[in-house]
């Protein structure tokens, strides 16, 4: 599949903190971006359940304040804040952890903007794909939200074929670069989160470090 890469790479806003969660050290890796559509449209392709697998995956349960979700062969929880045309915040879970995931929607006009942040307690997996272990999974995940509402009718791109199709990968290593670099300038050691940016491209793409 074609698309413009480096356009969808710079549309990107990305930002790492450390921070204590639970009193214990986490990470909050958030991204955001503009999209051309109004805030009902955004805000209704982010909850909509009849929506959401045309950019994201299949979601069942009770989408609402308290409801219990399911991402199918993704993660679980329970929507804990739910305010229309403002913010919802929900616990992940997944592979026995749990982490917590705030999504803002905000601006006027025909350019709101998506904020977008996962906290996660630091752990093993994080030593290994560093920010990317998040950022670039979201990251795709906004990409095909701009596919979506560019194209609201088309179907969503498939998987396998995107991370192997040259301007996927190019986006998956250039997504993983840059979630490096946020961590860089957050605190972590260069060499650390360059290392952890190549697994992570590598876990997307197939290939090794």
């Amino acid at each position: 599949m074609k698309f413009d890469v480096e356009g969808h790479l710079a549309a990107v806003e990305r930002s790492v903190t450390f921070l204590e969660k639970n009193a214990r050290p986490a990470s909050a890796v958030t991204l955001s971006r503009t999209y051309t559509t109004t805030m009902e449209d955004l805000w209704d392709a982010l909850t909509n359940p009849k929506r959401i697998p045309r950019w994201f995956a299949p979601v069942s349960g009770r989408l609402e304040l308290g409801g219990h979700y399911i991402i199918e062969g993704n993660a679980s929880g329970t929507i804990t804040e739910c305010e229309r045309l403002s913010h919802f915040t929900l616990t992940w879970e997944f592979a026995g952890d749990v982490s917590w995931v705030e999504a803002r929607v905000s601006g006027e006009g025909n350019e709101p903007r998506l904020i977008l942040a996962h906290t996660a307690l630091l752990s093993p997996h994080w030593d290994e794909y560093g920010a990317g272990a998040v950022g670039v999974g979201w990251e795709m995940g906004f990409l095909g939200l701009a596919f979506h509402i560019a194209d609201p009718d088309a179907p969503k791109p498939d998987d396998m074929e995107f991370a192997t199709s040259q301007d996927g990968r190019a986006f998956i290593t250039g997504s993983s670069e840059g979630w490096a670099q946020a961590a860089t300038e957050a605190g972590e050691e260069p060499e650390k989160a360059n290392a952890a940016g190549r697994r992570t491209t590598g876990f997307y793409t197939g290939d090794s470090e």
